[in-house]
């Protein structure tokens, strides 16, 4: 399945698997890789050698392209730019906007640029900037999310702009492949489907938390960061919602301190990191604190299996996944009811004549 996204990056099918925090290590992104789509590593919760080391490990597994996802806010963006552009890495994804120098210094080096972002008029900022694609995540979408829903993000976007866009948000089989193709996207991007995978590092107990969500139980909440942030309803997020503002700077503070260790930023780099993150977005230096809860919290439930302790950033697409299959099995699944649903499809146009003859798509399929 031929489109401009796997023209510009060098996979075989449309598919991102995106840089998930504490999820996206080598062995997902590895796996995503051998299955013919683009697997991202998260760098935001490694250090820039842990970062180095999980590159390496992935091209001593894999010859295909995969990429690395960047925050373009943190102070040390450019030493793992350098990282990298010295290792070989096909693409460079962003959580945030990157600025035009960041820009241009991955292309002149030969890397693929394809920032994420949530609004039409930031698709048209970083494409003016030579972004070389895009992707676009609506409300739906887990983690950090918009208000707007992909139906409607999705198309405003790809009539603003003329590089690939990739659909991020709601996505998790071959039908919603073929649909983000018909609204003019090059391909899909997901989180929550791979998340759910046997090839993804998340313990079991966490997999099963996941596999019983209903979509009751996915909200969208504030109380983590103060910004909205979609996950599971669990015992963790009740907690937050219900604490005042003293108990949860408190906490707050624990969890940076933690984090710190853990990352190898030192307090002037957090406090760097912070003010990036407080630029433009209106926070409050309370809600800049609250921000350091994040890492430590999903920390807690990917990583050491507490459900009870940390947050689970979710799709809403989580109601709908029933099963953990390999990646491989998942790609090659999508791909094949991707197929059967375009075939449908041609079907339904045929007893109504030949008509004015196929449409062209912006996708290039």
């Amino acid at each position: 399945m031929r489109t401009a996204l796997t023209d510009l990056v060098g996979v075989r099918h449309p598919i991102v698997q995106t840089g998930m925090g504490w999820v996206a290590g080598p062995r997902l992104v590895t796996a995503t890789a051998r299955a013919g789509a683009l697997g991202i590593l998260a760098s935001a919760t490694m250090s820039p050698d842990q970062l180095r080391s999980a590159v390496r490990e992935v091209k001593s597994r894999t010859d295909a392209p995969f990429g690395v996802n960047l925050r373009a806010d943190a102070g040390d963006a450019r030493e793992r730019v350098r990282i990298m552009v010295e290792e070989g890495v096909r693409v460079a994804s962003f959580a945030l906007a990157p600025s035009k120098e960041l820009i241009a210094e991955l292309k002149d080096a030969g890397v693929v640029v394809v920032p994420s972002v949530g609004a039409r008029r930031h698709a048209e900022k970083v494409a003016a900037w030579g972004a070389d694609a895009v992707i676009v995540q609506g409300g739906e979408g887990g983690g950090h999310t918009g208000e707007v829903a992909t139906t409607v993000l999705l198309p405003q976007v790809v009539d603003a702009v003329d590089i690939p866009v990739v659909a991020a948000g709601g996505f998790h089989d071959g039908r919603g492949l073929v649909a983000a193709l018909a609204y003019g996207a090059a391909g899909v991007a997901m989180g929550t489907r791979f998340l759910l995978t046997s090839d993804s590092t998340v313990p079991d107990a966490v997999k099963a938390r996941y596999l019983a969500a209903t979509a009751k139980d996915i909200t969208l909440t504030r109380a983590v960061d103060g910004l909205p942030h979609r996950m599971l309803r669990t015992e963790m997020v009740a907690e937050l919602e219900g604490a005042g503002r003293l108990r949860s700077l408190y906490r707050a503070l624990r969890r940076a301190s933690g984090f710190r260790r853990i990352s190898g930023l030192s307090w002037p780099g957090m406090v760097r990191d912070g003010l990036a993150m407080r630029h433009g977005k209106g926070l409050s230096w309370s809600q800049v604190l609250l921000a350091a809860n994040t890492p430590m919290l999903l920390r807690a439930s990917m990583v050491d299996g507490r459900t009870d302790l940390g947050i689970m950033a979710s799709g809403q697409v989580a109601a709908l996944i029933e099963d953990l299959p390999s990646v491989a099995e998942l790609v090659d699944r999508i791909v094949a009811e991707a197929e059967t649903a375009r075939a449908l499809l041609a079907g339904l146009a045929q007893p109504h004549g030949p008509g004015p003859g196929p449409i062209s798509s912006p996708s290039g399929v």
